[in-house]
């Protein structure tokens, strides 16, 4: 039996003003069981001691480790596209400033990539924080709602559905391959919804090359002054009650139909652009931009509506494009209110 040669691995860090935290997750890098073969650094322009910091550290790593500057200040999307460019290793790593990582994580999640060759990006669960990274408060995952029932359709094959229902995917908690970085940068900059993270995840999707593992492989800080942060998706919108369906103006109604397939179509325009339009994620999307497409468009005359809702209703689209958190019914008032409002 041949034993497969370890991919190489870089770390991608990016920092900004990130002196007070630095540290913890630099030492958390060093004391992985298996190191990386580099680590690259994107400093946003900061402006208190982080790339004095940067450069005490690296002085003593036990790795190579690349600072870049940025003329310019570029912003958390530019400038993790900058610092992934960067990388040479087979694996790259992506790090955030402020976190810590557990000693197992570079390890586990290599092992998992050599495993899973087809696999272009994983993602892994943390455990998130308080600022002193003490109190372990939650899952990550179930502040993004990317619950038992989620994952089982994730590993169905329906990632795209998934993260078109919201990004699931830390990018602090990812790994890429090298490979598929041709197809994800550069960053498109009007993704409505999504940061750098989401758009890896949806481009992901499409090649239907992104899993996940199931365990927590780092501390999740939170605190004031992060630059990219998430909340929790406790908050969803309030339910249409049925009276309001039968009294509320029409371009009200319409108003976030057409609001989500105007993201739709932009996702499906910019991922057209780096994937193939035959791919099983692609086609989740076409369907349902074109489910969106005719909920948005339906005619005045509500005798014209019947059909194509009812052929919605047929195929599922319904059901299937509903709110994770709505009731059973929810998907029948929706086609009710199509045809009658």
């Amino acid at each position: 039996m041949i034993t497969p040669v370890r991919p190489t691995i870089s770390i991608a860090l990016c920092t900004y003003n990130g002196e007070a935290y630095l540290a913890t997750q630099w030492q958390s890098l060093v004391e992985q069981q298996l190191l990386p073969d580099e680590l690259v650094v994107c400093d946003d322009r900061s402006s208190d001691g982080t790339v004095a910091l940067l450069e005490r550290l690296a002085a003593k790593a036990p790795f190579p480790v690349r600072i870049l500057v940025n003329e310019n200040r570029l912003g958390f999307n530019k400038n993790f596209e900058r610092v992934l460019t960067e990388c040479i290793g087979d694996l790259v790593f992506i790090c955030d400033q402020d976190d810590a990582w557990f000693p197992e994580k570079i390890r586990v999640m290599t092992d998992f990539m050599t495993s899973h060759p087809t696999t272009q990006v994983a993602f892994c669960d943390a455990w998130v924080t308080d600022e002193q990274l003490q109190e372990r408060q939650s899952r990550f995952w179930s502040w993004v709602r990317f619950d038992e029932p989620t994952r089982t359709r994730w590993q169905s094959g329906e990632m795209m559905d998934v993260m078109l229902d919201g990004n699931r995917v830390m990018g602090c908690a990812s790994v890429i391959r090298r490979s598929l970085l041709t197809h994800i940068l550069p960053i498109p900059g009007n993704l409505p919804g999504y940061i750098y993270d989401g758009w890896i995840g949806l481009v992901a999707a499409a090649y239907d090359s992104i899993q996940f593992v199931d365990e927590p492989l780092q501390l999740y800080r939170t605190h004031e002054k992060q630059q990219v942060g998430v909340g929790r998706e406790e908050d969803v919108p309030d339910r249409v009650r049925l009276r309001d369906r039968f009294i509320r103006p029409r371009a009200i109604k319409l108003a976030p139909l057409r609001e989500k397939q105007a993201t739709l179509a932009t996702f499906a325009r910019l991922l057209s652009e780096r994937a193939p339009v035959t791919t099983p994620g692609m086609q989740q999307l076409y369907r349902r931009l074109a489910h969106f497409t005719m909920r948005s468009c339906l005619p005045h005359d509500r005798m014209r509506r019947f059909q194509p809702v009812w052929l919605g209703l047929q195929q599922g689209d319904y059901q299937r494009y509903a709110d994770v958190s709505a009731n059973w019914y929810a998907p029948m008032l929706a086609a009710l209110g199509d045809i009658l409002e």
